[in-house]
């Protein structure tokens, strides 16, 4: 299965969004931790103060009581003041002696909420000695973590201690609450808008930072070593993107740099491959002159009788190998040098049944798609397609085999189809590739330029031909070209 990778516009789009999203995250857990922390610290002074105005108070009643501060006298100092101190303070605490021993409670058994033991735990009292305030809070872990008790040893003026001070306190948080819930509603509602806000950013952003990119690759995919490449032109880019167009435009310099060293040495080597197969095709007909011409004069003798048949004979086998080395250079001629197009509108039908004229004794079947089919072409030119394309397909036909060529001309509303279909030998896998290359040929006689010039033609007018063959059954070319050109 092949992944399907994100563009970079995506790429940019989304992790745009996904930093606004992990933001409004960080913000809100943020927000509730410091409610948190802001909740803790004000609990832990509302109770430092209650536990300091209790202490100034108990210590008040110390130095006005007139029993003698020991903590055996503790219930009765506090009997009924402890009332009065609770009532004072809106507190509710609890007067314990060093043992741990319950001594007086601020509420009578029965009236508060929760339920205090006569005594403290052997931890409380191991955790408050060991305390150097001589103060220890405890977190009550069967009421949850709302419900706290701090104990502080009580001194008398000799700073001897006398008890141990116990004041409940419970963290309501219900109002805290109710704020931080109603504050992350709000936040919430802000956070919809900004995410909407940072869709719409992200997506123009993005846009704009590969706008560049786009256009540099719609460039790069339209560069050809054949055509002439535009540079690129971008005003307000980036550094980075600048930076890639500068390179873009000095590989376009390079490239064109190439492409003329290339296509110069391609006509140096295409004009010593012809020069080659000019000078072997001039050869093959000098041969047999110059053995002539060395045998005429080896043989002359001006009493011979036949002397006459001899020079007539002699001078056609020249005449010949003459017009033979003339047909060469007409045919390189053509090859070399097209014609300037005398383009008309000529309709198909009609030129390509005079064209077959010309071949009045093979078996040729013309089956047009319509009677007028028109397009603006060169009528010599269009001949010359034809001619060649059906005598290569009357030669390719083996002597006992009776000939089967058809040819169909058809058309649609955007190109002119035309298709040579024969019976012949068909053309083999390893010549495919070489069949539309000059000097390639399967003759005993030619040169192997007809398929490469008609098909020089055919591109002149941004049209193509192809072929498909069967060994043994035949084969069909296909030529195509617009109607308009």
């Amino acid at each position: 299965m092949i992944k399907r990778k994100l563009s970079l516009r995506s790429r940019i789009f989304f992790f745009m969004i996904m930093l606004v999203v992990v933001a409004s995250i960080l913000i809100a857990a943020v927000t509730i931790i410091q409610y948190k922390d802001q909740s803790q610290d004000y609990h832990r002074q509302r109770l430092e103060r209650k536990e300091a105005q209790l202490i100034s108070s108990i210590d008040y009643v110390l130095k006005e009581t007139t029993l003698e501060v020991k903590t055996e006298n503790l219930f009765l100092i506090f009997k009924d003041k402890i009332y009065d101190i609770a009532n004072i303070h809106n507190v509710s605490f609890n007067l314990f002696d060093l043992k741990g021993n319950l001594v007086k409670k601020s509420k009578p058994s029965g009236n508060e909420n929760i339920i205090i033991d006569n005594y403290l735990s052997d931890d409380v009292l191991t955790q408050l000695n060991l305390s150097a305030s001589k103060r220890y809070v405890e977190k009550n872990k069967y009421l949850g973590g709302d419900y706290r008790s701090s104990y502080i040893i009580i001194n008398d003026r000799d700073a001897t201690p006398l008890g141990i001070l116990n004041v409940p306190y419970f963290d309501d948080d219900s109002l805290n609450y109710g704020e931080l819930n109603e504050f992350l509603i709000r936040l919430s509602y802000a956070y919809v808008i900004m995410i909407l806000v940072a869709i719409l950013f992200a997506y123009f952003v993005s846009k704009y930072i590969t706008k560049s990119l786009q256009t540099i690759r719609d460039r790069m995919k339209g560069t050809s070593l054949e055509k002439n490449n535009q540079k690129i032109e971008l005003e307000g880019a980036s550094l980075e993107v600048s930076a890639l167009v500068d390179s873009y435009n000095s590989m376009i310099d390079d490239l064109e740099d190439s492409a003329k060293k290339l296509a110069s040495s391609e006509r140096e080597q295409a004009w010593r491959e012809m020069a080659k197969q000019v000078a072997h095709e001039i050869k093959n007909p000098l041969t047999p002159m110059r053995l002539s011409v060395q045998s005429f004069q080896q043989k002359f003798d001006p009493d011979d009788p036949k002397i006459h048949k001899k020079v007539e004979e002699y001078s056609k086998t020249l005449i010949q190998q003459i017009d033979t080395m003339s047909s060469i250079a007409s045919a390189f001629s053509n090859f070399a040098k097209m014609p300037a197009q005398k383009l008309e509108l000529l309709n198909i039908v009609e030129a390509i049944e005079l064209t077959l004229e010309i071949f009045p004794d093979s078996d040729i079947k013309f089956i047009p798609q319509g009677s007028n089919i028109s397009v603006n072409f060169d009528r010599s030119q269009l001949i010359r397609i034809i001619t060649n394309l059906v005598k290569n397909a009357i030669q390719s036909i083996p002597p006992k085999r009776t000939p089967k060529i058809s040819i169909v001309v058809s058309s649609d509303d955007l190109e002119v189809i035309i298709v040579v279909k024969d019976n012949g030998s068909g053309v083999t896998d390893s010549i495919e590739g070489k069949i539309f290359e000059p000097r390639f040929t399967t003759k005993s006689s030619g040169m192997g330029l007809g398929l490469p010039m008609i098909k020089n033609i055919i591109e002149t007018y941004n049209g193509s031909i192809s072929f498909s063959s069967i060994i043994g059954e035949g084969s069909e070319f296909t030529i195509r070209f617009p109607k308009n050109n």
